[in-house]
């Protein structure tokens, strides 16, 4: 096997191993979360971490057997994101979590700068839910779910319609978004909101720009953008 059929087979070894990957993930968010956080008493800091490890295992494991396919190009996409665009878009968000997770932690957990009523944590610990089920939602209704933008020419990348995508175009970002706020409130934290809104903001333009991308490249996108006029919110924008 020369050495461009070993970059092409890689990225489908590597997606076998998205279970390990993920649950990787979700113990090292919840360690540096609590950690960070300072006190083991943190209610919230161990309820948002067990609730991100079993979403991140679930996932993996469920996307790993049943779409191999969608496994492997999420790999691909953070291994070789292409364009320095892309690159620069997967570093910023990265930075843009690890920011909200510090801020969250250092306020909500060590020194609690903020005072969340009890009641607020429990609409972010609800928003947190709606953020689940919707990226769910997406995972099973889009096949081609990538972390960069690119048309997937090697995997027969089509529109998607159904599903949140009959709705907005781009329920992902939305779901995101919508974590950018409910992560904060969940873990009690006002100023964890900075970060969380930089994340949003972040999104808003990724879906523009995305868009522009897709019309482009993709055939049947532009229909589908005049016929689902939404990006982010129904109704709104």
């Amino acid at each position: 096997m020369d050495r461009e059929e070993q970059s092409e087979t890689m990225p489908d070894r590597l997606g076998k191993l998205r279970p390990v990957f993920t649950a990787l993930i979700g113990l090292v968010f919840s360690a540096a979360l609590l950690m960070i956080g300072g006190r083991w008493n943190w209610i919230e800091g161990w309820t948002v971490s067990g609730i991100f490890i079993a979403y991140l295992v679930g996932t993996g494991l469920w996307i790993a057997r049943h779409m191999p396919g969608l496994s492997s190009e999420r790999v691909r996409a953070i291994a070789r994101p292409g364009s320095l665009h892309e690159q620069v878009i997967l570093i910023w968000v990265g930075a843009a979590h690890v920011a909200l997770i510090v801020v969250a932690a250092l306020d909500g957990g060590r020194y609690r700068w903020s005072r969340v009523p009890v009641g607020v944590e429990v609409v972010g610990f609800a928003l947190l839910g709606i953020y689940i089920l919707l990226n769910l939602w997406v995972m099973f209704s889009n096949p081609f779910l990538s972390a960069v933008a690119r048309v997937q020419d090697d995997r027969g990348h089509r529109v998607v319609a159904s599903g949140p995508y009959r709705v907005i175009r781009h329920p992902m970002y939305a779901a995101i978004c919508l974590m950018g706020i409910a992560v904060p409130l969940a873990l009690g934290s006002w100023w964890a909101l900075i970060p969380g809104g930089l994340l949003i903001l972040t999104f808003i333009y990724r879906t523009w720009q995305e868009d522009w991308f897709l019309i482009a490249g993709l055939p049947g996108y532009a229909e589908y953008a005049q016929q689902t006029r939404y990006r982010l919110l129904p109704g709104i924008w």
